[in-house]
């Protein structure tokens, strides 16, 4: 095993982890960054379609208010997109597909109303909820004892309504109503400009993408950093720690550093095993914050057929197996790309099938809506997630009832040397991409401080002023 000695060790070169060692290094601070993959990302991931062109597995999305990781993206060469959106979406529900605009499918005036109504309940109590401290929000006990489907069996009136309200559920969280804590929904939707924000594509958190994949931007940070400061295939087993410093060891060099900045799901976190053992409340913490379940699946065609039938792409279904549809075609124009999630139950179910068995479901559901055309694709692209060992379920994790109320105090609370970042950790995007990015920024701007001299620096240095939700 290699020994090396740095100021801070970084554990995970996803967004959050190499945003951490990028900001430490422009401060003077010499970094080594720990990889379990054998590649650097995290939940983002390219996959190539050939002739250059790429679509992504994993995240890939930036919208407005997404300032940390527009910043970041813009500092190292990468360009943006608009999500293709032009034409009518599609809604089928209860075996009836019917066109439509805007961000609610038209499923009748009462259903319309009734989802307006419910969507506004929900924004007024999340602008009340605290984002640095949930559990100080004016009922927070209550909001915390109940789940999201206990909330919406109140408080959403029609069928269609509350069948809307599961899948707009399971596709910001990857989760069933049943399984979130209200308190964290409220958390959520405040901390990404509403939930609006969270489900719209123009003007909400599915704007735009990246040129090149958003896994481009962790290959650019890497490749700014000193050489050997990343070491990948390199997965962390066991964090000594004690006022002298931590000793980081992974399976193919020990690092031996003043601090240490974990940037790990805190499930995964959890696994590490600590000397000595972390505090009661931040492992029961790691036990309550459980991964999504998410399948990606893309089917790739030789054109994006649908929009010469004046359609966008976007549909929503209640039947499946995919939910939530989008055009994920290159910039180019071409191969065309239908993208579709499995969520929550959809995933688990289908995550446990043959991956042919599996295929042959998402194609048909393609087919149902798009037409029989759909159902030829020249190739099928999918991500697992829950099967990733170093990643074990995606977008993010959540909180279910008693989370945030018992436990949350200890999701970023430093434990003598041990930072924690990572998307989960964020005050502002929480789960996202840029919240990611801010998470990093803040665990590397903690750490210097407790290292000192150069350590002063802060993010706000390089351009990333401090942006609340909503302006």
């Amino acid at each position: 095993m290699d020994s090396v000695e740095s100021d801070v060790a970084v554990v995970g070169a996803g967004l959050a982890g190499l945003t951490a060692a990028r900001e430490l290094t422009a401060a003077g601070a010499s970094v080594t960054v720990l990889e379990a993959r054998d590649r650097v990302g995290g939940r983002t991931l390219n996959h190539p379609l050939g002739d250059g062109q790429v679509v992504e597995v994993g995240g890939q999305w930036i919208g407005p208010t997404q300032d940390r990781l527009a910043v970041l993206a813009d500092s190292l060469g990468i360009a943006t997109y608009p999500t293709y959106t032009r034409g009518e979406h599609l809604v089928e529900y209860q075996g009836e597909l019917r066109r439509y605009t805007g961000d609610i499918p038209k499923l009748g005036p009462h259903v319309l109303a009734d989802m307006t109504q419910a969507m506004a309940k929900l924004e007024r109590m999340a602008r009340r909820v605290p984002l640095e401290a949930p559990w100080e929000a004016k009922g927070a006990e209550r909001l915390d004892s109940q789940t999201f489907w206990s909330w919406m069996r109140r408080n959403v009136y029609t069928r269609a309504g509350r069948a809307f309200m599961e899948v707009a559920i399971e596709a910001v969280w990857a989760a069933q109503a049943r399984d979130l804590s209200l308190l964290h929904v409220l958390f959520y939707t405040h901390s990404g400009s509403g939930l609006e924000s969270l489900l719209g594509t123009e003007g909400g958190a599915q704007q735009d993408r990246f040129v090149g994949g958003s896994q481009l931007i962790s290959v650019r940070m890497a490749e700014e950093l000193p050489e050997d400061s990343v070491r990948l295939s390199s997965p962390v087993r066991r964090i000594e720690h004690g006022p002298d410093g931590v000793l980081v060891e992974s399976d193919g060099v020990a690092v031996r550093a003043q601090r240490v900045i974990v940037a790990v799901p805190p499930a995964l976190a959890g696994r590490i095993a600590y000397d000595p053992p972390l505090p009661g409340l931040r492992d029961q913490l790691t036990q309550r914050m459980p991964q999504g379940t998410v399948i990606k699946c893309m089917a790739v065609y030789d054109e994006p057929f649908w929009r010469e039938r004046g359609l966008s792409g976007q549909a929503i279904t209640d039947e499946g197996p995919a939910k939530i549809l989008f055009d994920n075609t290159p910039q180019s124009g071409s191969p065309g790309v239908i993208l579709g999630f499995l969520e929550g139950d959809r995933a688990r179910e289908w995550g446990a099938r043959p991956a042919a068995e599996r295929r042959d479901a998402v194609v048909g559901g393609f087919a149902r809506i798009f037409g029989e055309r759909a159902a030829r694709p020249e190739q099928f692209v999918e991500r697992v997630w829950a099967d990733e060992e170093w990643t074990r379920g995606c977008y993010g994790c959540y909180m279910p009832t008693g989370g945030w109320t018992r436990f949350g105090k200890a999701l970023r609370e430093p434990i003598g040397p041990i930072h924690w970042a990572g998307a989960e950790t964020a005050v502002v995007w929480n789960g996202y991409m840029d919240g990611a990015v801010r998470s990093g920024e803040s665990a590397a701007a903690d750490a210097l401080r407790a290292i000192g001299g150069a350590a002063e620096r802060q993010p706000a240095a390089d351009g990333f002023a401090a942006v609340a939700p909503g302006t």
